[in-house]
């Protein structure tokens, strides 16, 4: 079994949410200022290949998290089981892991070697790390006669450890060994190159629509494969576990029942609400151009200008960016301050920049690009941004209240100087625009037409609406000093009035409502506003302390004298 942070709400992040170079890549890093682990933390229903999208604050190789626990554990905040981080040795190790409740069933998967494994992600090592054992490993427990093992000593959906440490595994001699890791080899590329054209994967390359111009790609025939190679290991199973053939068409029956009726069923795992769904290819198409002109993706992929890079082996360490992603110091499709507009005509264009983006890689822009930006793009990003429980948008659409009019900040590029650079660079020089162009058409008096009338109310009313988002942004501006390593809803609640979306909005809301009180006083951001606060909770929280890396505050409270136990009075007569 594996970590359990018990306050996953500070201690996680999607790694899209942390900065890159953060992430830690081999456990040296982890105990030389590299912060972020990828963690395996169950999740979903998955075989051979784990999608990897949570990291965890490992900072000091886990001395923070576990100087933590164990302060929540001194002040009564937390049990004596969740007060260590179990196993902790034995992290960074190549292994397997599995989702260790599941009403889908078991499934085995690969874990890297510069990852956690979780409670809910727990590992199974082996000697030497041997990489064909494990490979061979994945194979047998994701067999049909592995799965039926499990299933006569379990309650339905829990895969717990001691369930797994019971189950018989059989001597491999070198020939069933090399043939269970090549089939494992062969089902972890198929399903990584499925994977390669989601956008949030560390796998991802291109979309659908343009990823054959990388090689052939066909999901239905890649999942026709898997099911070939899937029936390969539980032959060589059901041979190696000696069952008969009558008990093999028993074996079979209830699986094959099981995978029919799954189709939809989320996973069972506390942790993940969300359920993956595919994206529609179109809308996943103009995602990745808005992902190009922010500098995010690389188009030269699809145009042959950049080849594709080679596929990695399932025990090389996790990268920090998918191979999709550009390149540290490649030039960007569109330079830019981390802002891009909805306004037809600025050089900052978003929905320009799409069109641009499409004529790039040859192909023909839809017509509708700017009202799909305007009305349904965030509520298609925010659910793609979306795991384990946590939502963590990228491109963040600040509007004037009916918005008519948005900026579009790219969250990777946020800084305290952002929300000037909006008021300078876009708000302003805008407001001087319309403000020319209803001082001319005011200036025309009694000669404006019935057109001139009601093109001078619209732009009276649109500049008031920017005068204020001015105002707004203004107010926050002084004030606002985000930190990467708060994640994107913290970092984001104080722009909650600026947000439209009315789900996203009230969850800011409720954020900020929540920052204010103080019950995310762990935050960087709760510091940056109300320092005196959380420095006075610093001397009495030792936890707290830790979080903002200011023990030395903590005044350790004086041990309570021990009671103790005289002899009774007697009365004078006794």
């Amino acid at each position: 079994m594996g970590l359990s942070t018990g306050a996953n709400f500070q201690w996680l992040r999607l790694l899209w949410e942390v900065p890159s170079h953060l992430l830690i890549e081999n456990r040296k890093e982890s105990k030389e200022g590299k912060k972020w682990a990828f963690l395996a933390k169950g999740g979903e229903f998955a075989t051979f290949y784990q999608k990897f999208h949570v990291v965890v604050d490992w900072s000091g190789d886990g001395y923070h998290l576990g100087q933590w626990k164990l302060a929540e554990l001194s002040m009564g905040r937390a049990s004596e089981n969740n007060s260590k981080c179990w196993n902790q040795t034995k992290y960074f190790r190549p292994g397997v892991t599995w989702s260790a409740r599941s009403q889908r069933g078991a499934s085995f998967r690969v874990l890297p070697p510069n990852s956690i494994f979780g409670s809910k992600g727990p590992a199974i090592l082996v000697n030497d790390n041997q990489e064909e054992t494990l490979l061979a490993l994945v194979a047998l427990t994701n067999s049909s006669s592995f799965s039926l093992l499990l299933s006569i000593q379990m309650a339905f959906g829990s895969y717990e450890v001691g369930t797994i440490k019971r189950t018989p595994v059989p001597i491999l001699d070198p020939v069933q060994k090399s043939f269970l890791a090549d089939a494992c080899l062969r089902s972890w590329s198929l399903k990584r190159t499925i994977d390669s054209v989601e956008e949030t994967s560390l796998a991802f390359l291109l979309p659908t629509l343009l990823r054959s111009r990388l090689g052939p790609y066909d999901s239905n025939q890649a999942e026709s494969a898997l099911t070939d190679i899937q029936r390969q290991i539980n032959d060589i199973a059901f041979d190696l576990y000696k069952f008969e053939d009558g008990d093999r068409a028993a074996i079979d029956m209830p699986l094959l029942l099981k995978d029919d009726n799954i189709s939809g069923e989320v996973s069972s795992d506390e942790d993940d609400a969300e359920t993956e769904v595919p994206a529609d290819n179109q809308p996943a198409l103009l995602s990745w151009c808005i992902g190009v002109a922010f500098g995010r993706f690389d188009w030269r992929l699809a145009t042959s200008e950049r080849p594709a890079p080679p596929e990695p082996s399932p025990f090389d360490p996790l990268p920090t960016k998918s191979p999709g992603t550009l390149p540290d110091g490649a030039e960007p499709f569109h330079a830019h301050s981390g802002l891009l507009v909805d306004d037809q005509g600025h050089p900052h264009d978003l929905a320009l920049l799409i069109e641009e983006v499409f004529g790039r890689v040859n192909l023909t822009p839809p017509d509708d690009t700017r009202r799909w930006l305007q009305r349904d793009f965030f509520a298609f990003h925010l659910q793609r941004y979306s795991k384990s429980r946590r939502k963590a948008p990228i491109y963040w659409p600040l509007s004037t209240m009916s918005s008519s009019y948005t900026l579009w900040v790219y969250y990777p590029s946020v800084t305290s100087q952002t929300l000037y650079t909006a008021i300078n660079d876009f708000v302003e020089p805008k407001l001087k625009q319309i403000g020319a162009d209803v001082t001319a058409l005011r200036n025309k008096a009694s000669v404006r037409t019935r057109d001139d009338e009601k093109q001078f109310e619209a732009l009276q009313a649109f500049e008031l609406e920017l005068i204020e988002l001015r105002d707004t942004l203004l107010k926050l501006a002084p004030t606002y000093k985000p930190n990467h390593n708060d994640g994107v809803q913290i970092t984001a609640a104080p722009l909650w009035p600026l947000f439209r979306h009315k789900p996203w909005q009230k969850i800011l809301k409720d954020t900020w409502a929540k920052l204010e009180k103080g019950d995310y006083d762990w935050a960087h951001l709760a510091m940056n506003y109300w320092p005196e606060r959380v420095r006075e909770k610093c001397r009495n929280d030792k936890s707290l302390a830790i979080a903002h890396g200011l023990e030395d505050l903590y005044v350790e409270p004086e041990a309570a004298p021990k009671k103790t136990r005289g002899r009774k009075k007697t009365g004078a007569g006794e």
